[in-house]
């Protein structure tokens, strides 16, 4: 073991104290899907009804919290009617749920008074820049960067409640803006307790708390399915509609919570075909109208992360792996205008030349996400096309296809989208043999939150086994492979197999 993973192994173990989140609501287990991956391999459309199952209890729970945002809605209309913006910050999936909500925002209302960002810019809506989420610094600097000022509002998105980079954010908005920001996170505040970032947010009376726990995730500590889908729910449910007075809001958040509640099972046929083409050595693109693609590419991008695939390859670097799938704007022929239809307005990039890589907009146009684009990925490939008209909604792939009747109402299309997409792409994992039961085993270790969190796994997978290893034996190896180990490779049994 060379010194540099002892010496990235001692650095981490003086702060793993405040990375240990086991004890976390999000990184628990779901007792529902305690079996998913020998459900999905029996029958896909049985392994999808039981996602569905978990985000409809996700919606129970949060059907409670209605009320308690009332006084956010307030907050937004005061501020946007003062002429002052609304920031939305968030980190990975809460990153992305945010840029999603500023685009419906800006198709909705045609103005740029929200501004939704994450850490990395919008580089980071396709691949996550490591370690970034860790820096409060980071929070701060982006969020001066973007031009928040006095009298406007930031509303932070955190799934654990415990990310740096977003709590980084908070602080820094409540010094500036008269406006209390607001940090909404999903779980329960007394166990946020005894993480020292944690503590701080919770006795600073300058920043407004939600916490809005829906349960475990699907798949444990895969908080870009409840979790995410809760909190976009809650800020868009205050951001995108217009509200008479707090009765009529609640019976808004109640209908609106009870019409997400639908079927997954017929999605199974394209579910299997998916997972054919892949083991058949084919790639897929998915193509969307223009107005559908930010959450398509939302999911397709957090696969790669999630179950260690090589993510989008940016064509300005040759001999990349090709990602298994791509998102194509359909209607658009160049990176710049793909870039534009996808998100209404020009990227964010950042141009920082204090971290050591390169993120900004040339990098962000590397990923070419134009029509044009499908000529430059590697052959054979599969379209997987989805389209909207009239308030209906099509999938197909292959021969296969599957309509919906999900309405005019852009914001609800958008969370079933999510919702439906997240079973789907989970499920074509758990074919692939990229979780075991609902363990997340093909996490990809790149902050500290994953690094605690795939020593907990090798932890639960080498206990299971008979094999007793401490923390610190666990994280020196995980450090070891991650010298090596490819992005299309799973730490997690690396190391369990080298034990």
């Amino acid at each position: 073991m060379s010194s540099q993973a002892h010496e990235s192994t001692k650095n981490f173990l003086d702060i793993a104290g405040q990375f240990k989140l086991g004890r976390l609501l999000t990184e628990s287990f779901h007792p529902v899907t305690k079996k998913l991956s020998t459900v999905l391999k029996n029958e896909t459309s049985e392994g999808l009804t039981l996602l569905e199952k978990v985000d409809h209890l996700a919606l129970e729970s949060l059907s409670t919290f209605g009320e308690g945002f009332w006084e956010l809605y307030q907050d937004i209309e005061h501020t946007l009617n003062a002429g002052h913006r609304v920031y939305m910050s968030g980190c990975g999936a809460t990153g992305r749920l945010a840029l999603v909500l500023e685009t419906l925002f800006r198709r909705k209302f045609h103005t740029d008074q929200v501004i939704s960002f994450m850490a990395g810019g919008d580089f980071a809506l396709i691949k996550s820049v490591e370690s970034f989420e860790d820096q409060t610094e980071y929070g701060h600097r982006q969020l001066m960067e973007l031009g928040f000022r006095d009298g406007d509002l930031l509303i932070a998105t955190s799934e654990g409640g415990e990310t740096p980079f977003v709590l980084g954010t908070a602080d820094k908005a409540s010094l500036v803006s008269k406006q209390k920001p607001y940090f909404i996170y999903c779980n329960p505040d007394e166990v946020l307790k005894g993480l020292e970032r944690c503590e701080k947010m919770l006795q600073n009376p300058d920043i407004k708390k939600r916490s809005i726990p829906v349960g475990q995730m699907a798949i444990s500590g895969s908080t870009r399915m409840q979790a995410s889908t809760a909190l976009m729910f809650a800020v868009g449910e205050c951001l995108l509609y217009t509200h008479k007075n707090k009765e009529t809001f609640s019976a808004h958040f109640t209908n609106a919570l009870k019409e997400l509640t639908f079927s997954y099972a017929d999605f199974a046929p394209l579910t299997n075909l998916e997972v054919k083409f892949y083991g058949d050595k084919k790639l897929v693109n998915y193509v969307s109208s223009p107005e559908l693609a930010i959450s398509i590419l939302t999911d397709t991008t957090e696969r790669s992360p999630t179950f260690s695939l090589n993510g989008f390859e940016n064509f300005l670097h040759k001999e990349q792996t090709p990602s298994l799938s791509y998102l194509f704007v359909e209607g658009t022929n160049s990176t710049v205008e793909g870039w534009q239809k996808l998100l209404m307005r020009a990227p964010r990039a950042l141009s920082w030349t204090d971290i050591n890589r390169k993120i900004d907009l040339e990098e962000v146009y590397g990923f070419d996400i134009s029509m044009n684009g499908i000529n430059k990925r590697q052959t054979p490939n599969e379209e997987f096309r989805v389209t909207l008209c009239d308030g209906i909604i099509s999938f197909k792939l292959g021969d296969i296809e599957r309509t919906y009747n999900w309405g005019h109402d852009l914001f609800m299309v958008h969370l079933k989208l999510k919702m439906l997409l997240n079973a789907h792409s989970t499920s074509v994992m758990g074919l692939l043999g990229r979780f075991e039961g609902n363990v997340m085993s093909w996490v990809r270790p790149s902050n500290n939150k994953l690094i605690d969190r795939s020593a907990r796994y090798i932890l639960e997978i080498l206990s299971q086994r008979g094999i007793h290893k401490t923390y610190e034996e666990v994280v020196l190896m995980i450090f070891t492979e991650l010298e090596t180990i490819k992005e299309n490779e799973p730490i997690v049994m690396k190391v369990v197999d080298r034990v």
